[in-house]
Order: structure tokens, then C-alpha cells, then sequence
């Protein structure tokens, strides 16, 4: 038996006989524990499973230890999620502070902030959100026009970003602004974290179509972010911001691969809503469509390992992940309206007992899902991308 078996063997008993029966279960959003100042936990079941899964530094398991993690390699990493999948374990931590910004930070910020930093993320202390995109900076994101002007000891920061996700409910923020507006667009920007709580930031909720206020704008008048915490050098933000994003693309690629939700599992689905015979779809067009999402999500795992694999053996060109992105994005889209054409009249419920929790989530999910391809680089953009990077097609101008 190899060192990877062995492991898998440990992980697999340790989860049996550690995860609470509760947290086996799908969840909901309102169940999810994101931490920070103000979190609280669904119940004690999910206290305890946080607490277990931190003690063997489990809510950030590739990060080094002395900053919460478990120190896992990439493959262990990777038995670890199976397994949980396998039992059904619920994610005991969620966050951007963990899926963005630690990896960020890891590579790019100085040890004291990786001191003070990385394992509040990791014990849950403190939340985080993004602030990147402004009202007239999208897509084109060097556009940004939110400016940290030098005061000595501290910046002075000036402007609004907008689709900052659960900003009303952060302590912190990892923020891109100008500090040379001479500069040429990507060569004036800096990478700063903020305080929420710090005078002059201000937060608005935005209602969007599937019901929820995920998203937010948030606005800086005249508030002083300490030098310390600027991360990388001055005007050299984009490399954070690119690395960063890296990270926030490979999370889109994995969207549906971590606990469970109230909604069906496609296949699921099938079995619920559509006419069988011999235990066969009858309507071969959704027959078709489901055998086409199952296959993609196939392709989907498997490249995703190719990735790992390359990764580990430094033999990686990165290309894969830049199309991983748009393939997972896209693929969720599909795989929500595909759901919803399942469930025929029962797949546009938004609320009344006519309709199930599952039928409910499906029906806001799909709509959400919308949101997928301009999250992390919209996809028009990502195709660009990957057409210059990848293929070496010329430049769309």
C-alpha cells in the first residue's frame, strides 16, 4: 500500500468517526458559516465540526501550518475533498479570505502580514470580501479609478466599487486602487487591505433577479488604510491582482464540486421529473442533453486532475486553467437551465407551497447562474485570453 492509500485510509476514518451525522447533510446558504466578527453557526453540530476540522488544520489544509493549515501536497489536498464528498461532509469554513486571498497573500505578502493575516482567515475571525470592479471599470478593470493618495504614514482613500460580494456582512476588504493616475493603466495600481469598520467606508446592498442581495457597492471617503498594509510594492498591484485571480478562476472551474445544496443532482433530477420507461428516459432530447452534461463534467474532473498532475511535475504551461474557467462557468449555466427544463412548470416556482425547497433554489439558482461569466473575467474576455495566450490567434482589438 503507497503513502497516497494510506492517507486516503487515515482521512476516510478519521471523517467517519469525526463528522456529525447533521453535517452529512445538503445545505443551505442560510446553514453556511463564512465567520468573522459577526458570524454564528446554523447549530452546535456545525460548531463542533468547524472546531474539529480546524484542529487538524482542515479549513485551509494546503496552507503551511504555521499559519492554520495542514501543510497537505496537492494530491492529499485533493483525497481530502473526495473523501468528504464521498461521506457528504459539508464544508466546515467558507470564504474569499480562504479561496482568494490567503493564496494571494502566500505568494506575495510580507510575513507579518501573513502573520497577522492568514490565520485569522483560517480560525474564521475575520471575513473578507473583493473590491475590484468599479461602475466604470468591468471587464476593463485598469480603468479603476478609486485612488490611495500618499500622506505619509497612511493613504487616503477615495472612490466606490461595485459587485462587492457580501461587503455588508465583511470585516475586511482586499481592494485595488490608483496610486499613480500619471501612470500608465496597469503600472498605477496598488493592492491594499481595508478595514471595513475604518471611518468613511460605507456599504449599499444591491437587489438582484434571483431575489438575494449578494452584492454590493462600497464607497471611500477619505479613509486612512495604514501603509503596512499595503501588499507587494507601490504601483506593482496587478501582479497581486492577476495571481489573485487565478485563484478566483480556478474556484469558478470547480463550482458544484464542493457540499452539497438543497437543489437535485441533474441525474437526480431526471429520475424525479421526466417519463421513464425500463428505467430509460423516454424524451430522447433530454435524454441527449443529460448525457452531454454528465460527459462534460467528466471531461471537466479529469482535466482538472491533468492540471493537478502538471502542476506537480512543473510541466504545467497554464493553459488548461485559463480555459478551465470559461468551461466551468458555461458548463453550470447549461446544467441549471437544463434542470429547469426538467422540471417543466415546477422549475419556475419562486415561492408558496406549491413548490419544494429544491424546485425553489433551482429556479434562483439558474437565474444566479447568469452571473457566472462575468464573475472573475467576463467570458467574452476569457476567450480572448485564452485565443492570445493559448492558441496564439492575433490580438482582438
Amino acid at each position: 500500500m503507497d503513502d497516497l492509500e494510506q492517507f486516503r485510509i487515515e482521512v476516510r476514518e478519521w471523517l467517519e468517526a469525526n463528522c456529525p451525522a447533521s453535517q452529512r447533510q445538503p445545505i443551505t446558504p442560510e446553514e453556511q458559516y463564512w465567520g468573522g466578527r459577526n458570524g454564528s453557526f446554523a447549530s452546535e453540530d456545525a460548531r463542533v465540526w468547524f472546531e474539529r476540522m480546524l484542529a487538524r488544520g482542515w479549513t485551509v489544509p494546503e496552507w503551511p501550518r504555521e499559519y492554520g493549515g495542514a501543510g497537505l501536497d496537492a494530491q492529499q489536498a485533493r483525497i481530502l475533498k473526495k473523501e468528504m464528498n464521498r461521506l457528504g461532509c459539508r464544508t466546515p469554513l467558507y470564504g474569499l479570505g480562504i479561496w482568494m486571498l490567503g493564496p494571494a497573500l502566500l505568494e506575495h505578502g510580507n510575513e507579518e502580514q501573513k502573520r497577522v493575516h492568514l490565520r485569522a482567515i483560517a480560525e474564521g475571525r475575520l471575513r473578507w470580501c473583493q473590491g475590484y470592479s468599479e461602475p466604470g471599470a468591468g471587464s476593463d478593470l485598469a480603468s479603476l479609478q478609486t485612488r490611495a493618495e500618499d500622506h505619509g504614514d497612511h493613504f487616503l482613500v477615495n472612490g466606490s466599487k461595485i459587485w462587492t460580494s457580501q461587503a455588508d456582512k465583511s470585516d475586511w476588504i482586499f481592494c485595488l486602487v490608483r496610486t499613480d493616475p500619471q501612470a500608465r493603466k496597469q503600472q498605477g495600481i496598488s493592492f491594499l487591505l481595508i478595514d471595513m469598520a475604518t471611518p468613511g467606508v460605507s456599504v449599499s446592498p444591491i437587489e438582484l433577479i434571483s431575489g438575494s442581495s449578494e452584492f454590493c457597492q462600497t464607497f471611500f471617503d477619505n479613509v486612512r488604510v495604514p501603509k503596512e498594509n499595503l501588499v507587494g510594492e507601490l504601483n506593482a498591484g496587478w501582479s497581486v491582482a492577476k495571481a489573485l485571480l487565478k485563484h478566483e478562476r480556478k474556484l469558478m472551474s470547480e463550482l458544484g464540486t464542493e457540499s452539497a445544496t438543497a437543489e437535485y443532482a441533474p441525474i437526480e433530477c431526471a429520475r424525479r421529473y421526466l417519463p421513464q420507461e425500463n428505467g430509460r428516459i423516454t424524451d430522447a432530447v433530454m435524454r441527449d442533453a443529460l448525457a452531454r452534461h454528465e460527459m462534460q463534467m467528466h471531461a471537466i474532473g479529469l482535466t482538472q486532475l491533468r492540471i493537478l498532475e502538471e502542476s506537480r511535475a512543473g510541466t504545467g504551461d497554464g493553459f488548461a486553467a485559463l480555459v478551465m474557467k470559461y468551461c466551468g462557468t458555461e458548463e453550470e449555466k447549461r446544467k441549471k437551465e437544463l434542470m429547469v427544463a426538467m422540471m417543466g412548470s415546477q422549475g419556475i416556482g419562486w415561492e408558496g407551497e406549491d413548490f419544494n425547497a429544491a424546485e425553489i433554489d433551482t429556479a434562483r439558482q439558474c437565474l444566479f447562474s447568469k452571473a457566472l461569466s462575468i464573475a472573475g473575467g467576463t467570458t467574452e474576455v476569457q476567450l480572448n485570453i485564452i485565443a492570445k495566450r493559448a492558441l496564439d490567434l492575433p490580438g482582438v482589438t
